[in-house]
């Protein structure tokens, strides 16, 4: 369904998810983001910037994976992204939700 995200029209899937990743710009996530309650810093924009690039490589995306990048911790990923971090975060950065949330 197509649906109006700050000045970008973007095709989402029944749980809000771009269904094309390529439709993604930072502006499009600071949107997003300000949907999740969440003010973008550069720190967030490396998680998303990581979580893009393993999603473009077919990298499966993981909690765990993401802690032992060394990019943040797992507790600095959830105080980044609260409320289910790799669903949130996966969703700001405008890919699909991984394999690994519920």
């Amino acid at each position: 369904m197509q649906q109006t995200i700050g000045t970008a029209t973007v095709d989402l899937n029944e749980e809000g998810y771009l269904t094309d990743p390529a439709q993604w710009t930072p502006d499009l996530a600071h949107d997003l983001a300000r949907n999740q309650g969440i003010a973008l810093t550069d720190k967030h924009f490396e998680v998303l910037r990581y979580l893009r690039d393993r999603y473009a490589e077919g990298t499966p995306l993981t909690i765990r994976r993401l802690g032992k990048s060394g990019l943040v911790s797992i507790k600095e990923f959830y105080d980044l992204f609260p409320g289910g971090p790799l669903k949130v975060s996966s969703k700001i950065a405008g890919i699909p939700k991984p394999a690994s949330c519920v």
